[in-house]
Formats: C-alpha cells, structure tokens, sequence
C-alpha cells in the first residue's frame, strides 16, 4: 500500500524527517518496504535561478532572436540568445544556466549546453512555462514580479514541495490502516506515548453537509441484509465533469493512481483517506431506485474494463431493480458510471461483508481498491462520514447542490465490542513490567476505553475499526506495539529443556532423503494442498470419488474447493507450467499431504512425489541425449529405499487400478508402499503436456511405519569371490522382471545376492507373445569358497519354479 508523506501530515501536525517517520511505522507494525523520493518537478529545478534582463537588443543575423545579457547574480551577466517575443530589458526571468537538465515532460531530458546560435554565442536559456515542465504555455517566457532577488533558486520561488511515497508491506489483519488516517493514528499514539507530544488526529470537518432539497431522490432497498448490513446514499444534481484540480490530481499520481474525473477522484480520494471506498453512479442511470441483491446464475454483466463477465448467483449487485449496474464491493459497471456528459449523481457509501466480497473478487479474478479494503473489513460506523466527507469535497470542486436526505438502511451506529483484560497478563506475556500508567496511556491513543475497572482486571472497548482486536491478546499485542518490540530486554538466562523423540525422527529421515534426491539433480517444490474437484471427475472418476473429498466451505474459487486427494494432479500442473515457459526437462519431488473423508472420519496421508520428464541430463557437448524413462524414476525410487534399509524387504506387484498408467505397485512384507509408472495419455492431453511423465507415488506414512522392520547390520568384508551364472529364459510377453526376482529370492536367501536383467529382446526370430530376458545371478558365502554343486543346486530350483509358474523356457 502506498502513502504520500505531505498528504499524511494534513491529518497530524508533524515534522519529522521522512526516516524517522518509516523508522516509527514499521516499529509499530505497519513495515516500510520502500521510501521514494517524489520530485514535484522532474530534476528539482536544479541549477534554474531567477534573472535580470540588463540588456536586449536585436540579433544581427536573425530577425526574430534577441541577444540579451542577463544577471544570474553571478561574477558577470551572461549572454543569452532569446527567442521569446515578450523579452524585455528589466525583466525579472527564470534562467536555466550551462549544466542543468531540464524535463518538459518527465519522459523528454533536455540539456543546457553552451551553444553558437546564428554566429552569437549563447550561455543559458531564459525559460517559458512548458520548458520548465510547470505547465503548457508556450506563449512566452516567464515574467516574474520587480521584488525577487536575483540568483534566488527557481525551486526556493515556485515553492517546490517534493513529496515521498512510503510503500508499507500491510498485513491481513491491519484494516484499520488502509488510508492515511489510519497510518496518521498509529504516529499520533506513537508519538504522544514516547515524546508527550500531545498530538491529535485532524480530520476534515463535515459540518457543512446538508440537504439542498429533495428532488433528486432514489429509493433504495437491500434484499440480502447478511452480505450487505449497511447501505447509505445521497445524490447531487447540476456537477460540472471536469478534470480535478492541480492539488487533487498531484495527491493521487503520488500514490501511483491515475486521475480521471473531478467526481470519480473525489471517491478514490476519500477511499485512500479513510480507507473505505465509495462509488458514483450516473443518476439518470437507476430509474430511480437502487436494489441490492444477488445475481442470477449466469448472467452476464460489462464492468468497466470493458470485459463481459458471467456472474454466480453468489454474487451480490447493486442493481435499479432490472439491471445491473455494479459488482457490490468489486468493480462498477460500464454503463452505470460517470461519464462526461452526467449531470447529476447518485454517492454510495456502503458496508459489505468480508467474506461475500472475497468470494467474488476471486470468482472473477479480480482485485481492486475497493474489493482489497472491503475483505478485509472496513469500519461499519465510517460510511456516514465517509459520505458526508465525499459529498462536500464533489461540491468543492464539481459544484452542484446536495439534492436528496442521506438513506441509511442501518441508522443505528453498530455496537463496538468488549474485551476483559488484565494488566498483570499483560506484563507476563510480554516477559517486561510496564507501568499501569503506561499501558493505560498506550490504550487511550489507541482509541480503546476502559469502561470497567477491579484491581488489574478491566474491561475494554474496542473501536469498530480496529476489526482484528477481539481477545485479550490481540490488545496485548496493541500495547506491545506501541511501546516498542526493541525495547523488551533480552533475559540474561535462557533455559532450555532436552528434547525426546520417538524413533525414528521424522524430520531427519526426512532431510536425509530430500539432500540425497538433491544430490540426484531432483528439485524440491511446494503446492497448494487445495484442488479444483473437476480433477477428480474429469480424470480419475474410476479411481477416486469427490464423496472422499474434504471440501471448502468457502471456497476461493473453483480451482480451489476442496483439498487434494493425490498429489499426481500437482505435479501435471507443475510439468504444463514450466513447459509453457520452455522448461521441459524436470526432475522434482514433493513432501506433501492428501487428504481424504469416509465414514469413519477425516484422514491424512503423507507422501513423496518423484517425477522426471524430457532429457536425463542438461544439454551439453559432452552430457547423454537419452530421455528419462519408467527405469529412470524406478531408479530413484529404488534408491530411496535402499537408503532407508527396506530395499532387501521390497517386493513388485503389477499396477492395478491407478490413476499411473503401467508400473509396478511397490510392497514392504503385505504393506503396499507405493506405486511407478507414467501419466496417461488423458491426462497428459487434459494438462497439455507433450513429453512423458514419469511419477513415483510413494506413501511416505508407511515408509515410515515399515523403518520398524529395517535393521542396521554391520558385516565384515567376503574373504571370498563371487560366483555368477546367467539365464537366457524364453517367456510370455506378460512376464515382468519383478516376478523372476520374487521367484529367484524365494528359492535361496542365504547365498544368492543379486539379480539382475542385462539384455530384453523382442521381435525376430521369437515366437507371437514371446520375449527374451538374459538374467544373471550372483553368488557369494562370505565364510567359504562355494562349490558349483552349490550354486548348481539353487539354480536347478530357480528353473524349475520359473518353469512351473512362469512358463519359462531356457534358450
């Protein structure tokens, strides 16, 4: 949020250096992200100084240029060429000497050099108004009153006042600093507690407001008081649309907004004042009478940005019965507003509640000035003075004459809330005695009163703009923030306890497998844990059903109404993202949680996502060119379990009703752990992704769980050599690799210590439904040299169970 510094000090009398100003708000919570300096003036008129014209005569060479000397109030005059038609001997002149830069405008520099101008040097330019940057006349140069002292900075006699933007980082919480009032207050209670500076909020009278007469009346009715507790208006009839005067336009463009209209800038101008916005509507537009209601489902309705939206029946409007004209808290209607040909007005200043505004700025993806105050809560009780103050400032500056009695279809001003709270508490959670006195005088500033008091215990009223301040914590917080975070001691004893934790330590095994899939080139990312359920529906409504899924009861919007039940369909996201942005080449992973609903109640699961899609390695000279594949992933897979010790526990099922096409299913003893395989040619063509992807899905839970049955053995180094035999088998094209080493295990645990595929092939030569799978074998016993009867003998039962179950044939 942007503050100007000169516009924040019309509500508090202060002098304080820009610094010191961001130093105390951000010690007070409102951080100061940035403080830019705002020339009134591009370059600040730097070496422009008033002149006297001693000489002028005509140039000989040129008709219309006049060579002039000039005294800057320096050494000596200055011989300036003049081509301005008013220059006169006598004249007090602005004059822009060799060196300094002048801005026409604040994109066009333009630089005083020394200069030969038809044969008659020239050392300076005597300045009009445009060249100057001060405004548009080009008529002739300025003409500046007998009194002004020669050499007096241009900047010193047009009084520049350079402004600065303070840029605050505002968090959810702080609605009430959402216009400079609310920043003025924070200084004002900051101010008067540490330096007594008996300093108090200026804010504009509305006084002069009244009722002209009645003949521009509107009638309004609110049909859904819940989203919309308070709704007030008035009109003025006979404003003049212009463009807003100087003062007004500099204070907006000094917050980054742009002006567009005396009317439309007064609104925006109370908004950024108070921080509760108001909208102007073209009277002529309503048919006299405003209706605040929802939409119906699928209407369609033209906002200012030219844009035509379709509404949810969630939407609240403000309507003139038939038509819509606004979204209510959101973003005004294309033929609803104020135009230059609009007369008379119809002023809305209105109360909408946070959470129906939110809901419908992100339904349509909007976030405006209006919709950013109003979910966050604005004061109920300002809508009246926020009126009344927008209405006067119309009149200022539009002219007009109020011509209706302010409606207000709440007029009882809403009750603020109490809060019990204890001055010993106070101290105790903030680890400091502070004097009653003190707190008591950090509570005034802050608007809070006491209405009851016994002892320690009081009770508090809080204003109903401080809509974040409901416990007794949160006005602890208040006290601490006024008093000063930097100023509670540091304890010179710490304690500490030790810290016991089951086995294993979740965190480090975690961190061990994150820095070890680090090392493999894998990143790590981070969703969102909400959804949109149209996955499920779309895409794996065999698999999963929404009945399973925990949903949001307000949702932000349709992408994000109910929370994951598979991490695959964060990946797909992630995999379209960065290919769109020509990343195509990924090696990521995920911690993260899904969750689930049954009868039975609400479950939580913990699992790790591991995918690889496009190239193995980064393109370079000398790197491989072959693409990632499901061996890649199983790879990887299978290292993070062996570096967990369940490698040897490990057994492959083929995958069977999963949202991954083929792969295998992974299982530690009975408990499944897991699954490989890629994403499907739907969903790759749902996402638009074109590589394929390549996913482990693993339970991170179970991994856990299965950690019981892994041990830790230390085993010295084989004295003996290893011993290998190979299989070259003939099976069903059915037949997986991980079935051959189920068998093979099951036949011998005590020598055989590896098994591994060396060569597949396919195709000639074979017959239909045939392939050949090349197996090897190793052996080893690390206490004796093994003899072939040995090894022969487990390999004649590895054949004939892989015979017998498999069909397997030697070749």
């Amino acid at each position: 949020m942007k503050i100007s510094y000169n516009w924040l000090k019309e509500y508090v009398a202060i002098d304080l250096a820009p610094e010191k100003a961001c130093e105390i708000l951000t010690d007070t919570g409102l951080e100061v992200e940035g403080l830019h300096k705002i020339e009134a003036v591009k370059g600040g008129l730097k070496g422009v100084v008033v002149g006297e014209v001693l000489t002028c005569e005509k140039h000989p060479d040129a008709d219309r240029l006049n060579v002039t000397t000039v005294n800057v109030g320096g050494e000596k005059p200055l011989q300036i060429v003049c081509g301005a038609p008013n220059v006169a001997a006598g004249q007090k002149v602005i004059v822009a000497t060799v060196g300094c830069t002048l801005y026409p405008t604040p994109e066009e520099a333009f630089k005083i050099k020394k200069s030969k101008i038809r044969g008659v040097e020239s050392f300076g330019m005597i300045c009009a108004e445009d060249e100057l940057g001060l405004g548009e006349s080009h008529d002739g140069i300025l003409v500046l009153p007998n009194d002004i002292e020669v050499g007096t900075p241009a900047a010193t006699y047009f009084e520049l006042d350079d402004d600065y933007e303070i840029e605050i980082g505002l968090t959810p919480n702080r609605a009430d600093a959402m216009g400079h009032v609310g920043v003025a207050r924070d200084l004002v209670a900051f101010l008067n507690v540490h330096e007594n500076a008996n300093l108090s909020l200026k804010m504009p009278s509305i006084d002069a407001f009244k009722g002209d007469s009645n003949d521009l009346k509107i009638d309004v009715s609110v049909e859904n008081e819940d989203v919309c507790p308070r709704y007030m208006g008035t009109t003025i009839k006979d404003v003049k649309i212009e463009a807003s005067p100087a003062w007004l336009q500099k204070r907006l463009r000094a917050i980054g907004l742009s002006p567009i209209n005396n009317v439309v800038d007064a609104t925006n101008y109370v908004m950024h004042e108070l921080g509760t916005p108001l909208h102007a509507f073209d009277a002529d537009k309503l048919n006299g009478k405003i209706v605040v209601k929802t939409a119906s489902e699928n209407d369609k309705f033209k906002t200012l940005d030219e844009v035509e939206r379709e509404l949810s029946s969630e939407n609240l409007m403000i309507t003139n019965g038939d038509e819509n004209l606004c979204i209510a808290g959101v973003f005004g209607g294309l033929d609803s507003g104020i135009s230059q040909n609009s007369t008379s007005i119809f002023l809305e200043s209105a109360y909408f509640n946070p959470v129906s505004v939110r809901k419908t700025a992100k339904f349509h993806a909007l976030n405006t000035d209006s919709s950013f105050r109003f979910e966050r809560g604005v004061d109920p009780n300002m809508t009246e003075y926020a009126l009344k103050r927008t209405a006067l400032l119309i009149q200022e500056i539009a002219g007009g004459t109020i011509a209706m009695d302010v409606v207000d279809t709440n007029p009882n001003p809403i009750d603020s809330w109490t809060v019990d709270f204890d001055f010993e508490r106070c101290n105790k959670l903030i680890g400091h005695d502070l004097p009653k006195e003190m707190v008591v005088d950090i509570l005034t500033n802050l608007d809070i009163k006491i209405i009851e008091e016994n002892g320690s215990l009081t009770k508090l009223s809080i204003p109903t703009y401080r809509v974040d301040v409901t416990r007794e914590a949160d006005v602890i917080e208040e006290v601490l923030r006024i008093y000063g975070f930097n100023k509670v001691p540091i304890p010179e004893k710490l304690n500490s306890s030790i810290s016991y934790f089951q086995k294993p330590d979740k965190e480090k095994v975690q961190n061990v497998i994150s820095e070890m899939l680090v090392g493999l080139g894998y990143t790590e990312t981070l969703n969102n844990s909400l959804t949109k359920s149209a996955y499920i529906d779309e895409l794996a409504g065999e698999i999963l059903s929404n009945e399973n899924s925990v949903k949001m009861l307000n949702p932000l919007s349709q992408d994000l109404d109910v929370m994951r039940q598979s991490m695959i369909f964060n990946a797909l996201e992630m995999v379209a993202h960065n290919q769109n942005r020509q990343n195509s080449d990924l090696k990521l992973y995920e911690f993260g949680k899904t969750y689930h609903k049954y009868e039975s109640g609400y479950t939580e699961n913990k699992r790790l996502m591991i995918l690889a899609t496009g190239k193995k390695e980064r393109e370079n000279w000398n790197s491989s060119k072959d693409d990632n594949s499901f061996y890649t992933i199983k790879a990887i897979a299978n290292a993070v379990l062996k570096r967990l010790g369940l490698v040897g526990l490990l057994k492959e099922k083929a995958l069977k009703k999963s949202l991954l096409q083929d792969g295998v299913q992974l299982f530690v003893l009975k408990s499944k752990i897991g699954e490989i395989g890629w994403a499907s040619s739907k969903m790759k063509k749902h996402f638009g992704i074109k590589n394929d992807v390549f996913i482990a899905d693993l339970d991170w839970d179970a991994i856990l769980d299965a950690l019981k049955f892994s041990k830790i053995k230390y085993t010295e180094l084989p004295k003996t050599f290893a011993v290998r035999r190979d299989f070259s088998l003939l099976l069903n094209s059915e037949v997986q690799f991980s079935e051959i080493e189920n068998i093979a295990r099951s036949c011998d645990k005590k020598i055989l210590k590896e098994i591994g595929l060396f060569d597949v092939y396919e195709g000639k030569n074979l017959p239909e439904g045939k392939k050949s799978y090349a197996v090897s074998f190793k052996f080893q016993d690390a206490e004796k040299t093994l003899k072939d009867q040995q090894v022969d003998a487990v390999m004649n039962k590895i054949r004939t169970q892989l015979e017998g179950q498999l069909a397997a044939e030697l070749r």
